[in-house]
This record gives C-alpha cells, structure tokens and sequence, in this order.
C-alpha cells in the first residue's frame, strides 16, 4: 500500500511540474532617449523656409512677435496655463465647419509657443482631406501624414522644424479615407512613437470640422483637451452650441475662440501703446 501510494504521489508531482508555467524572464528595461539623444533628433529634423512675406499675406500675425501677435500669445498663455494645471499635453483645434480660420489659428498658435524657448510644440495637421497648413505656410512636398501614419515614410524624413523647438508634420496631398486612418490602431501607435521619441511639452492638431465628416470624431478620444473655433457673424449660436456638446462628448473641451472678430471693444484697453 506504501508503494502504490508513493506511486501515486510522484505522479502528481510529475503532472503538476508539467502543468506549471515556465519561469518568465525578466525583460531589460527600455530605456528613454536621453535628453542629448532628444535633441539630437530634434535638430536634425530638416527646417522649414517661410517667406517673411506671408506675414501679411496669410495673416500670420504671430509669426514675427511684437504688437501683431499680441492675441494669439494671450491664447497661447490662458492654454498653457491649463495645460499645465491639468497635465495636459495634447490639444485639438477644430470647428463647426471650414472657414472658421481654424488652420490660421494653429500656425499663429505655434509661432507664439515657438517664442518660449524652454518648451518644445509639435504640429500635426490630421485635417487630411486638403493641404490646409502646407497652403497657409506654402510648403511643397510628396506625401501626406497619412503616408507617415501608414509607415510609407518616416516621420523624421517628413516633418520641418521651425527654430529649434517646433516641428509641423504637413499634408502636401489630399487623403481618400482619412476617417478610417485616423480612427486606426497605427495612428495611437504613431502618436505613442512621437511622444517616446521628441518628448514635446506640447501637440498641436488641426483636425477636419466636426460638422462636415467624421474624420475627427474618432481621433478626437485620443487628445487631452480641445479649443473650439468659430467665425463671427459666421457661426451661429445653434452650430457652436452644437458642436460643443459633440465636442465634450469626446474630450474635455479648453474653450471657445471666436475669430475673424472685427469690433474690438475697449476691454483691454490701450495703456502700452501696442495693443
């Protein structure tokens, strides 16, 4: 009866180290890019060329600093207060619908951010169905960020750098399925890339309107927060009440901007001379 007992019990004991699962092996840690690292591929990211004339031309008010750009460094410091109160790090510009300067506003926006010296912005135009930033900046090019989010190019080969703290990702052609690509497993992959490997503080997209497709509606779940444009005497109360609640449906939404304003009341007065 010992025997067969003892029998007994090393076949359990063979079946159960059968069963058991193998050891799992410690897998190394995977290190961050250093900062040097970081800044090295910064750097070697190729740098745009903007003809100083598009200042008046495309209404980049910000892009040489000074009095013009006071708005838009006023719009720049109110977001990056609330970014940085609430950890936030990516932030949608959309609208109800096209003509609300919404691109104007993201390319105004970065040339203010571009000023502080200690954060580092990128832009990504996801409004993929035009050239939208690339015709407001006038940059030429082969692909789109489709083409990057697809793995067609790399994102390094495609971006330009504005100074040594800013770097747009443009589309230089229009995109037949932008809602499918941008709704994708590899667009959160590419965005998860991006921040991995530039570490910037801050992630400007220009994303298509909300009322026109549903190219946004997806993506729109991926960012921190959201500033919503509408044009005056354009937009009615209806269209942005409307795409506010869309809008806070899918992200938490910063505020409203209301541009292309021509009446400016006395609010903020004139003390400094260049306001």
């Amino acid at each position: 009866m010992d025997r067969l007992q003892k029998a007994i019990q090393k076949a359990r004991e063979e079946r159960q180290s059968r069963e058991s699962p193998a050891p799992v092996m410690e897998q190394p840690p995977r290190h961050a890019p250093s900062e040097d690292a970081c800044d090295a591929r910064w750097q070697s990211v190729p740098e745009i060329q903007i003809d100083p004339k598009l200042a008046v031309r495309n209404r980049l008010a910000s892009l040489a600093g000074g009095g013009d750009a006071t708005p838009y460094d006023m719009l720049r410091t109110k977001m990056l207060q609330q970014i940085l109160s609430n950890k936030w790090r990516r932030v949608a510009l959309t609208s109800p619908y096209s003509g609300c300067g919404k691109s104007t506003t993201t390319a105004n926006l970065a040339f203010s951010l571009g000023r502080q010296e200690d954060l580092r912005t990128i832009v990504i135009d996801f409004d993929m169905r035009r050239r939208g930033l690339a015709e407001i900046l006038k940059q030429t090019g082969n692909h789109s960020m489709a083409d990057v989010i697809q793995g067609s190019v790399p994102f390094h080969e495609h971006a330009l750098r504005y100074g040594k703290n800013v770097i747009f990702g443009l589309n230089y052609t229009p995109t037949r399925n932008p809602a499918e690509i941008l709704q994708s497993r590899r667009a959160i992959e590419f965005l998860e890339q991006l921040e991995a490997d530039y570490k910037p503080d801050v992630i400007l997209f220009d994303t298509p309107p909300l009322m026109m497709s549903d190219d946004s509606h997806g993506f729109l779940r991926n960012v921190d927060c959201a500033l919503l444009l509408a044009a005056a005497e354009e937009t009615s109360i209806d269209h942005i009440d409307v795409s506010e609640q869309q809008l806070a449906e899918l992200t938490s939404v910063m505020g409203i901007v209301l541009n292309k304003c021509r009446y400016i009341s006395g609010t903020f007065g004139n003390e400094y001379g260049s306001y």
